[in-house]
């Protein structure tokens, strides 16, 4: 089987999330694996990213979304200790959906750059548990 790498939004699971109608804050986990150069810029895929994330911080503060966690995995604790770690994971909290909807489809926003910078990645939605 053919791996398969995923950049890009798939457009149903977008289209539920977007009519998601709770009221509850939206958390985003993104896995990322970054390529090892962007022809295109010149750079590392961390490099890349990291100007994604410098161009991506206006909209980030336009939507008041919360930079909770971002680092590197280190060791596997549970799991196939041949899984290969992902170089960087970043969790970033949203008020809203519309927030978040707001902010990837605004002028400007600047996703090429993370498609660009990107081997690999994943974006889950996660909700609170209810208490």
């Amino acid at each position: 089987m053919d791996e398969q790498y995923y950049l890009k939004m798939n457009p149903g699971q977008v289209s539920d999330f977007a009519n998601n109608q709770s009221k509850d804050s939206v958390v985003m986990l993104n896995m990322l694996k970054y390529k090892v150069l962007v022809p295109e810029r010149g750079m590392t895929g961390k490099e890349s990213y990291t100007e994604y994330m410098r161009q991506a911080t206006p909209f980030f503060v336009k939507a008041n979304a919360e930079i909770v966690f971002y680092g590197s995995p280190k060791h596997m604790l549970i799991g196939p200790e041949e899984d290969t770690l992902w170089d960087d994971v970043l969790i970033i909290k949203y008020n809203s959906v519309t927030d978040f909807m707001n902010m990837i489809m605004a002028d400007g926003y600047p996703s090429e750059l993370r498609e660009q910078a990107l081997e690999d990645s994943r974006l889950i939605h996660c909700t609170p548990n209810q208490k």
